[in-house]
């Protein structure tokens, strides 16, 4: 096989955002681990070439798994500076010592370093001019703040 021949992935800037999140609503000890829901109020976008905000009514699902290790679910709109609207799907792991997770899930500053949160967001819209989106893969990085989430996302080339 030539295994050569098979293109490897590049990272291309997308956008970042920074995503303004309320008091989370803790569901508690379920089955697979403790569940809480954050609801998105709003947020910012800058775009590579486009600019946008985050919609109210979004929420990060998330499931606690064990002390240092969560997994995210984060669902919510987009409006790009046009009007267009993108639907954003974006799972994610946060993990790092169980201690400083405590501080993060008490609302309290991390420093971002010590805390590994990459994500995998998925984007759906009708747009003509970001159509491009619907076909791609993307990664992201991001670091949680008391009253919101930083993220870099990057197209996969």
């Amino acid at each position: 096989m030539d295994f050569e021949s098979i293109a490897t992935p590049r990272l291309r800037p997308f956008a970042n955002l920074s995503v303004q999140v309320a008091t989370p609503q803790e569901v508690g000890p379920a089955v697979h681990g403790v569940r809480r829901v954050i609801p998105i109020v709003g947020g910012t976008v800058q775009g590579e070439g486009w600019r946008g905000r985050v919609l109210s009514g979004g929420a990060d699902f998330q499931l606690i798994v064990h002390p240092g290790y969560v997994e995210l679910d984060a669902r919510y709109v987009i409006e790009a500076d046009g009007g267009d609207l993108v639907f954003v799907q974006n799972q994610a792991v946060r993990s790092g010592p169980p201690a400083l997770m405590q501080q993060i899930a008490r609302g309290e500053p991390v420093d971002p370093a010590q805390i590994y949160f990459r994500c995998q967001p998925r984007f759906e819209t009708a747009s003509k001019a970001l159509a491009w989106i619907n076909e791609r893969l993307f990664v992201g990085a991001g670091a949680r703040w008391p009253d919101r989430v930083a993220m870099r996302f990057f197209a996969l080339e």
